[in-house]
């Protein structure tokens, strides 16, 4: 199991709901390959709204709903792994936006198997 406390790095990738990377929603493909790399853990936040550099609103309002709503992937690991995994990020965002954070991890912890 993956121990991580103190400083760290988080990474939070803006993308669109319908994003895809081959046919998979670019979400999904960030979380596999974030599993694969043996990152932390990764979590994926679905927005009620939002707007990014084309100033389209996005939104799951009743009188305007969106099928392209905002997402946000959220990954928190070392700063050198969040970095080597950086690349991934550039293949697979063509459109949003991706951030970095120091952070401090309090506590991490996983489910008993």
């Amino acid at each position: 199991m993956t121990r991580l406390t103190g400083r760290a790095l988080r990474v939070t990738v803006f993308i669109g709901e319908t994003d895809q990377w081959q046919h998979r929603p670019v979400y999904a493909e960030i979380v596999h390959r974030a599993r694969k790399a043996e990152l932390a853990g990764a979590s994926v936040f679905r927005g009620i709204e939002g707007f990014g550099a084309s100033s389209l609103i996005h939104t799951q309002r009743l009188l305007s709903l969106s099928e392209d709503l905002p997402v946000a992937v959220v990954i928190v690991d070392d700063e050198d792994k969040i970095r080597a995994f950086l690349p991934q990020l550039d293949e697979l965002v063509g459109e949003g936006l991706v951030i970095l954070d120091d952070c401090e991890v309090i506590r991490y912890a996983g489910r008993e198997r």
